[in-house]
């Protein structure tokens, strides 16, 4: 990639700087752009882990220039999710990203993305109605997709940049790009986990020290069930023994299902298990947890 002629920000810099209107983010991408540089974005919910420091570091390794989002969509939450006490903790957040070195944060109020007599929304259909997070949270996709167009359409970026924890809102933002032809390369992001396997993730805070103790047990599980269809055992055996494990370490699970990595359609009888996900969703106490691995990985 042909490298802009300004000098790019380098980790550990001072504050970027916050942006907090659709045209102040416009303006300073157009000034970027007037420059020679290449922009990524990473849109994130804030209450930033090392998962999403991870994004930007890729984001940067891809592009120039790196916009970080941080906006707490209201959409894509259910009228009985946690919304109102999803954290909130922009000065750390702005700290985090200093030390990665990204150019600007947007950072918008409600008003400014859902201004009053909003009424458009995206309608969505293939991986967005795989029976997944779909079943359990009808509106959540098209929330996410709203607002992700938004974002695009706002900053235009050569790249945007998603984790693939949440594997089913990647396939989900991938087939939105490519049927309304937005100019984008999305690219996914492995996972980041702590050292016992738990994914990261910013609700990881409600768990109490027990719930905490016994929450590794979802990806262990999903490891034991993965290998063992990777080894030709019999695959409905495999999840159903993964599920009561999972249930054994007090989980209440909403869904373990393995699945065609690509479109989300459930797994055929005979398909090469480099073909295939399996993903999960399971409450602990009032902590919903979703995780997803490649079956050849």
């Amino acid at each position: 990639m042909r490298r802009a002629a300004f000098q790019l920000k380098k980790p550990g810099m001072s504050q970027p700087e916050v942006l907090a209107t659709v045209s102040a983010l416009r303006q300073r991408i157009r000034q970027w752009r007037a420059a020679g540089g290449t922009v990524a974005i990473v849109p994130t919910m804030g209450a930033l882990h090392a998962g999403h420091i991870a994004l930007v570091k890729l984001a940067r390794a891809r592009c120039e220039r790196v916009v970080v989002s941080i906006f707490v969509n209201p959409t894509q939450f259910g009228p009985t999710e946690d919304f109102a006490r999803y954290p909130r903790s922009l000065e750390a957040d702005l700290a985090a990203i200093a030390s990665v070195g990204a150019d600007a944060v947007f950072h918008p109020g409600e008003a400014e993305m859902y201004p009053p007599g909003f009424a458009t929304t995206v309608t969505l259909g293939g991986p967005a109605a795989a029976g997944l997070e779909d079943k359990f949270r009808p509106t959540h996709f098209q929330g996410v997709a709203t607002i992700v167009a938004k974002l695009l359409l706002q900053a235009s970026p050569d790249a945007a940049v998603f984790g693939e924890k949440d594997f089913q809102q990647l396939a989900v933002i991938r087939q939105m790009v490519r049927d309304l032809d937005i100019p984008v390369d999305i690219v996914g992001a492995p996972t980041l986990r702590e050292a016992d396997g738990l994914a990261l993730s910013s609700r990881n805070v409600y768990l109490d020290e027990r719930q905490r103790k016994f929450a590794a047990h979802l990806n262990q599980s999903m490891q034991w069930a993965a290998r063992r269809v990777r080894d030709g055992e019999d695959r409905l055996e495999a999840v159903r023994e993964a599920a009561a494990s999972i249930c054994g370490a007090g989980f209440v699970i909403d869904y373990l299902e393995l699945r065609d990595a690509r479109t989300l359609a459930p797994a055929l009888p005979g398909q090469a298990p480099g073909e295939l996900r399996l993903l999960a969703a399971a409450r602990m106490g009032r902590t919903r947890l979703i995780d997803n691995i490649a079956v050849d990985g």
